[in-house]
């Protein structure tokens, strides 16, 4: 959402206003300015004030409307509302853990590409992400460098508590709220103030359901869901709900749903997407993948020809095995089930 300014709501009725922003209506009651024509723009209800309601508003019109905007920046802030665009973040190198200099001159990663990273157990994925969320100033135990837009990180990305950079998801998804997934995802959609909330929980549902390996239904128990529903659910909110521009996937070739999909869908809302992964197919869905090892980025390489190929067989072999997966757990024979596949 972008910063909206004072031209602008003079523009504007105040019914525009408050449809636009509810939560100005109590600014406007607060400041006793009447809401009693909402017809009008402020610049013209202004024009029919009393004697007695100018007293009471005490500011010009254009000061109330400088006000008003401060207003909504500020509430568009704490709701995690005023997005700003990231076009791109670029990693600048800092240290392994022997203390040399990491192999890379900089790395940008842009909107809307997806970069896979991938090393041994402990090699330093963790460490990171964590930069890239800390939006790292030489400031942790790497020393490296995060430029956001290719400008040093603004520190609203370290101290703000809803306006985050990066949203994450890993496998371990447990909810405790005792709410159905409608009435959480309309919670969820409340909080964000959103214009269009059964529109957005309702596509919400449809995208998790595609994702999910079994489906559920928007009056299921979000404590009931399986660990596969739960971070298809997740997924789809972060994708279509959430404000951080930056998405960080943490290992989910176990999770029990469609990857492929998963990462179209973040992908088609313009963001940035980090994925650590051990698995070799989501490593080589990847536009490129960061190779991590003790505590260093070593390599960064672009997904070749050769290795787009290999992944079409890779995909191939992985269906098999999910077919093979849901006749066991259909009480099918696998033999059978082959020979059925094959016939057909």
């Amino acid at each position: 959402m972008e910063m909206i300014n004072k031209q602008e709501l003079a523009n504007l009725t105040i019914k525009e206003i408050l449809e636009k922003h509810p939560y100005t209506e109590s600014f406007f009651r607060e400041q006793q300015f009447p809401l009693d024509q909402l017809g009008l723009t402020i610049n013209e209800r202004y024009k029919k004030l009393s004697i007695e309601e100018k007293e009471d508003l005490v500011i010009a019109v254009g000061d109330f409307l400088e006000q008003l905007r401060l207003f909504i920046r500020n509430m568009q802030e704490f709701l995690g509302l005023a997005r700003d665009e990231v076009e791109c973040l670029t990693l600048l190198p800092g240290r392994d853990k022997d203390g040399k200099r990491e192999n890379f001159s900089e790395i940008t990663i842009r909107q809307g590409e997806i970069v896979s990273i991938v090393g041994p157990t402990g090699s330093g994925k963790s460490r990171l992400l964590a930069d890239i969320e800390w939006v790292a100033d030489a400031d942790t135990p790497t020393g490296r460098r995060v430029l956001i837009n290719n400008e040093k990180g603004d520190k609203k990305w370290r101290l703000s508590g809803t306006r985050k950079l990066v949203a994450q998801l890993s496998q371990n998804m447990n909810f405790v709220m005792d709410l159905t997934v409608e009435e959480f995802l309309y919670l969820h959609a409340e909080s964000r103030l959103v214009e269009n909330e059964k529109e957005m929980v309702e596509r919400i549902i449809v995208q998790a359901n595609e994702l999910a390996g079994e489906k559920f239904s928007r009056h299921t128990p979000i404590t009931s869901l399986s660990g596969g529903q739960s971070r298809a659910l997740m997924i789809a909110d972060t994708a279509i709900l959430s404000s951080s521009p930056i998405i960080l996937i943490d290992e989910i070739e176990n999770a029990g749903i469609d990857r492929e999909k998963a990462l179209k869908l973040l992908v088609g809302e313009e963001k940035i997407v980090l994925m650590a992964t051990h698995d070799p197919i989501l490593a080589l869905m990847a536009d490129r993948r960061i190779v991590i090892n003790n505590g260093g980025i070593i390599n960064v390489l672009e997904t070749s020809a050769e290795e787009k190929e290999i992944l079409k067989e890779l995909q191939l072999m992985d269906e098999r095995l999910n077919m093979m997966r849901n006749a066991l757990r259909y009480g099918e024979q696998l033999g059978l089930q082959e020979r059925t596949s094959k016939a057909n």
